[in-house]
């Protein structure tokens, strides 16, 4: 059963409201907490209409704009910088401290009875999560803690801030498929023994513990048993420490409303983060913390495992060499299955015939808390 309607995929008057609507009005991941690490330093993000600017101000404290000028709305800031000394307007180098005061404008004497006191930049709201700078558009916003809830109980046991950045796993793909899509297919348990049977073959799909804690996803599911007995020989990098008897081994894959994933597995800790960027369209970012390790060790890892999964290819083995699904990549069999759907999309054949009961409850659950989002916020469903 579908809770939305074909038009939430394919109208760009739905993308509009959803920008305006969902994302101008959720919390927003920005980056994490080792990208501003000095004064002046700062990074960019989109939250809905929004662009944001974050920075660190000569006090240590992180502190959030809108990143317009407040002359003519020119956007000040580009993606990432290192130790600026203030903010200043590429178009007629008007200026803002770090903490976001108008201190400059050239030709003052052009602007008579020009009060600099009350034009400083627009604030936003910053805070930190697990090494995660987040932002969220209105200044008088709930805390991100309020937003969260209970789901910070069920992200796993990995604690990233431990754990070091992998630059080289780093990823960026545009997917031809709308978020929505994306977001499903990256909750849909029914999919893993099916599209990624030769591929997430490590795990026990079937022992999927999920669920929703406010509109946050959250997914379990334990290591498969041969592949627990030979972990040090299979694992791809060295384990990650931090498993309890309460947090047990195996893949925590939670989905925070609405657009980030975060991957916790046995050897690391990924961020999946889904920007919208029209109807049939996003871009879908990786960022990957592991243990601290020398070279030597992962060098060891990666070879045993190598010696392993070197045998395994994608869902069709003898196919194509080109194709995705004979990749032996999961990212590359998702994004193919992604893209499929929304092209059917366009078809006056397609529907959805049926859902599966609990493999597929998280599909419909996500539908019903965009549906009702939208609906509370006066968008017609």
């Amino acid at each position: 059963m579908i809770k939305l309607p074909k038009a939430a995929y394919t109208s760009p008057e739905w993308h509009q409201a959803e920008m305006e609507h969902l994302f101008s009005r959720t919390w927003q991941f920005a980056g994490f907490v080792e990208d501003i690490q000095a004064p002046g330093d700062y990074i960019t993000a989109q939250a809905g209409l929004n662009n944001l600017l974050v920075t660190m101000g000569r006090d240590q404290r992180l502190r959030a704009f809108h990143n317009m000028c407040r002359h003519r709305g020119t956007q000040l800031l580009r993606t990432t910088g290192k130790a600026c000394k203030a903010i200043t307007c590429p178009y007629h180098d008007w200026t803002y401290n770090l903490n976001g005061e108008l201190i400059s404008v050239p030709e003052q004497a052009e602007f008579p009875g020009l009060d600099k006191g009350r034009l400083g930049l627009h604030p936003a709201l910053v805070e930190t999560w697990l090494g995660m700078i987040w932002v969220h558009p209105d200044p008088e916003a709930e805390s991100l803690m309020h937003w969260l809830g209970d789901i910070r109980d069920k992200v796993g046991p990995h604690r990233p801030l431990e754990m070091v950045e992998y630059p080289e796993a780093a990823t960026r793909h545009e997917i031809k498929a709308n978020w929505k899509i994306v977001v499903e297919n990256y909750i849909d348990g029914y999919h893993l023994a099916h599209l990624h049977a030769a591929t997430l073959n490590m795990y026990d799909h079937l022992k999927q513990v999920t669920g929703f804690r406010g509109p946050h996803f959250y997914f379990y599911e334990p290591l498969e048993k041969e592949y627990a007995r030979n972990l040090k020989k299979r694992a791809p990098g060295p384990l990650v420490d931090h498993f309890t008897a309460e947090k047990p081994l195996g893949a925590y894959v939670p989905m925070l409303f609405p657009n980030l994933g975060i991957t916790a597995s046995e050897t690391s800790w990924s961020i999946f983060h889904i920007k919208p960027e029209a109807p049939d369209r996003c871009v879908v970012h990786t960022r990957t913390r592991v243990m601290p390790a020398s070279n030597w060790e992962y060098y060891k890892a990666e070879m045993r495992a190598w010696s392993y999964w070197s045998k395994s290819s994608g869902k069709y083995g003898d196919g194509e060499e080109n194709d995705p699904m004979n990749s032996g990549d999961f990212m590359a069999e998702d994004i193919y299955a992604c893209e499929q759907q929304q092209k059917s999309l366009t078809s006056p054949m397609f529907s959805v015939g049926a859902t599966a009961a609990n493999l597929e409850s998280s599909v419909v659950g996500f539908q019903e808390i965009v549906a009702e989002f939208m609906k509370n916020r006066g968008v017609a469903i």
